[in-house]
């Protein structure tokens, strides 16, 4: 039997020793290595980030089931940097509401893993066991504050309806392998070649693409969203709104553009629907929302339908877009979360947008970063989002999906509503109480993140290029 070359899978080799070693020290010392085992999570996301940065060139190893290339590492590199966010966002905000636990840590980890393998994933069988890990982990995770009845609530809600949407997306595998006789990438895209895409293969295509969209939370499967966000404790939502969303937008658009190029005109269908009806329930349901997790939640059901015109493209140039618009995305959506954990007053939290009134005349540099945040998640040029927002539009005309292009833009204007009230209750309402001081780790979120969405507003190229080579490697 021969050995597989364990290169290409490296990082992910290195987060599991790492998890491994984790669980035994929590295990010996309890609660007593909470910090230390955050600080191990956060070497672990470091090492491995530097390991798939130095990598170069297109790899493949266990049986040609994974597969390292420049794609794979432009979407890992965000998913770990979400991961570490969320680390760091949870620290002493989970401790001081007593619930961190030393697993806390752990889970991320291991989530974090099943993410990497989802990205690098060349085969169905592959697929699914990177998207179960992860989803464990994510199950556990969401109800991780044991004493919170909503936390727990949404901790079922996302378990009942996760289980659901890894049943249809290994139906529709076992559909596909049926009818092109293998689970490869290369195999498939070989077997629907020339356009023989029969009805069997169709109704495979349709049941995966209903359980990845769950994974991003895309309409109509976006039912868990706004529940989990509200219920779960903020930490957590921002690590369920960053890492796990760069994971399976990757998953999503390597299965499309790897395994079924022949049959462009079918899944293409499905995404154009998928994304049209996300951008619309994220744009006019989010305007009556008080809560601002919820309207975030809501946001990011829109910003998925964003990120998918650009896959509806089925060109490089649409790839390049979605990668663009994740990363720029990410940044946007750690910062405001970062912002929603420095609402709190009387060492209790606070979620009200009514709450962020007057904000710019009781903490000024809290205020100028959120509604950054907002104006660029509103697509206002010169900020990162309008780009981000023009490059996915900019693939659909070259796609000429002219229709699905116009909808984005309608649709990016009536978002741009509620995002456009948040800034105006900061800088116009009655100011309320200032909010207590932000820890160290939040703070720090909240400035990297706004440094880098300032930074790709006026230097937008470097990560343009490097996600155009990224993309290619798909090609």
């Amino acid at each position: 039997m021969t050995v597989p070359a364990l290169g290409p899978a490296l990082p992910e080799i290195i987060l599991a020793l790492g998890a491994i070693a984790m669980v035994l020290v929590g295990a010996i010392r309890g609660e007593r290595a909470t910090r230390l085992l955050e600080g191990a999570a956060l070497v672990l996301f470091a090492v491995a980030l530097v390991v798939i940065l130095s990598a170069d060139g297109r790899l493949l190893t266990f049986n040609n089931g994974f597969v390292a290339d420049g794609f794979g590492r432009f979407m890992k590199a965000l998913t770990l940097v979400g991961a570490a966010a969320a680390i760091i966002l949870s620290s002493d905000t989970l401790r001081r509401d007593g619930s961190m636990r030393f697993e806390f840590p752990i889970l991320v980890v291991l989530a974090t893993i099943g993410m990497m393998m989802m990205i690098s994933a060349n085969d169905l069988i592959s697929l699914y066991v990177g998207l179960e890990l992860q989803s464990l982990a994510l199950y556990v995770v969401a109800a991780f504050d044991r004493d919170n009845a909503r936390s727990t609530e949404a901790g079922l809600k996302y378990f009942v309806l996760g289980a659901l949407s890894s049943g249809m997306l290994l139906y529709g595998s076992s559909l596909v392998y049926g009818f092109t006789g293998t689970v490869n990438y290369a195999g498939i895209a070989a077997a629907v070649a020339g356009g023989k895409v029969g009805l069997g293969l169709i109704f495979g295509i349709v049941f995966i693409s209903a359980g990845i969209a769950f994974k991003i939370s895309a309409v109509p499967f976006h039912m868990w969203t706004p529940d989990v966000y509200e219920g779960a404790p903020t930490p957590v939502a921002a690590f369920f709104a960053a890492a796990p969303k760069m994971a399976a937008m990757a998953m999503m658009t390597r299965i499309f553009i790897s395994a079924f190029p022949g049959a462009l005109h079918e899944w293409q269908q499905i995404v154009i629907f998928i994304s049209i009806a996300s951008m619309a329930l994220g744009a006019f349901a989010a305007i009556g929302q008080t809560n601002i997790k919820r309207l975030l939640a809501y946001s990011s059901i829109a910003n998925m339908g964003y990120a998918l015109v650009g896959l509806a493209a089925g060109t490089a140039s649409g790839v390049q877009g979605v990668m663009v618009y994740m990363a720029i995305y990410l940044a946007t959506t750690l910062g405001a979360f970062a912002c929603v954990l420095m609402m709190r007053r009387d060492g209790k939290a606070v979620e009200e947008i009514g709450e962020l009134a007057g904000l710019s005349r009781t903490n000024p540099w809290m205020a100028f970063a959120l509604s950054m945040m907002m104006f660029s998640l509103a697509g206002i040029p010169p900020l990162a989002g309008f780009w981000a927002k023009f490059y996915v539009f900019l693939a659909a005309i070259d796609a000429k999906l002219y229709t699905l292009a116009v909808v984005g833009v309608v649709t990016s204007v009536i978002g741009a509503y509620y995002y456009l009230r948040l800034v105006k209750i900061i800088y116009f309402d009655e100011a309320k109480p200032a909010f207590e001081r932000g820890d160290v780790g939040t703070r720090a979120v909240l400035l990297v993140s706004a440094i880098f969405v300032l930074v790709l507003s006026l230097v937008p190229a470097p990560l343009f290029d490097s996600a155009a080579a990224a993309a290619k490697s798909l090609f």
